[in-house]
């Protein structure tokens, strides 16, 4: 039996619960999961996990089990990095990124990263939901907006600048909004997964701060929708500067309320909270806060 790899198992299907979810994550099978977990309770003779229809539980002696194995495998994976070429990041890096982001921001830089970094295996997972790091054995994730939760560790690695635009087609030969208050009389598309929800802020240098209530008859949870939503005339939006930065001088988009300005949002790339930090997570946000430095999109100077 080869315990720490029993004991990588066990402290996933832990934070998975489920033998399939980390069985599919390890490229095995669950009875092999399953095996790996009995090899371990007939080692330690005590029994780990109680096993139901509906879920996983861990006894109190798996408890203490787990808490314990959290800091081996930390203890492991620090050792590894601190000698020969371990020093060198590798492995599976698992990265979770808002897919307009992603596609428009990320994805240009993976290749410098991929070719300066070739013992990394990149997984990237595109989605506007925000995963549970934990659960989903993601390693690291780009989140734009304030970053709550106080499990995670966050860098600021860059800014997102918003504008407002619609389709010259939407416009048509409706008045173009003047002020933020304007806005109650067009169709605003909503994108969902932002706390502020359909609530719009705006800055102005003579008024201060605006706030307004979006209305309209379209709100999406995907930030690619939002791009189509709005080419298609369909209404206004408040989106990120580089979801339409190739197109901004087209002629096919408005750029409205230039004198209002919505609140920029930072950019973080996030990580569960540990005493060790791996080093391919580190050279990644490392990487990521260097590139975007220099990238007018996304550069923290360019507020």
């Amino acid at each position: 039996m080869d315990r720490l790899d029993c004991i990588q198992s066990f402290v996933r299907v832990v934070e998975t619960g489920s033998f399939s979810a980390v069985a599919r994550e390890r490229h095995t099978t669950q009875p092999t999961v399953s095996k790996q977990i009995a090899a371990l309770e007939d080692y330690l003779d005590v029994q780990l996990l109680t096993r139901s229809t509906r879920k996983l539980q861990l006894t109190p002696e798996g408890e203490r089990f787990f808490e314990h194995c959290q800091v081996v495998l930390e203890a492991a994976a620090a050792a590894e990095a601190s000698v020969g070429q371990r020093q060198n990041p590798v492995g599976t890096l698992r990265v979770s990124c808002p897919v307009a982001f992603g596609q428009h921001q990320l994805m240009p830089y993976l290749k410098g990263f991929l070719e300066r970094y070739p013992d990394i295996k990149l997984d990237l997972n595109l989605s506007d939901r925000f995963v549970d790091l934990v659960e989903d054995g993601t390693d690291l994730a780009i989140r734009i907006g304030q970053v709550t939760d106080s499990t995670l560790i966050s860098h600021r690695i860059g800014t997102t600048r918003r504008i407002t635009v619609a389709a010259a087609s939407y416009l048509g030969d409706r008045p173009e909004p003047q002020t933020p208050e304007d806005l109650a009389h067009h169709n605003c598309i909503v994108y969902t997964r932002l706390a502020s929800g359909n609530e719009w802020h705006f800055q102005c240098p003579t008024r201060g701060p605006i706030h307004i209530t979006a209305t309209g008859n379209l709100q999406v949870d995907n930030s690619v929708a939002i791009r189509e939503a709005v080419l298609a005339g369909l209404g206004i939006a408040v989106c990120p500067v580089w979801l339409f930065g190739d197109l901004l001088d087209s002629g096919r988009l408005r750029l409205l309320l230039k004198d209002y300005q919505p609140l920029p949002l930072p950019i973080y790339a996030v990580y569960r909270r540990s005493r060790f930090v791996p080093a391919k997570v580190r050279c990644f946000i490392e990487y990521l806060t260097e590139k975007f430095r220099l990238n007018p999109w996304v550069s923290n100077d360019s507020r």
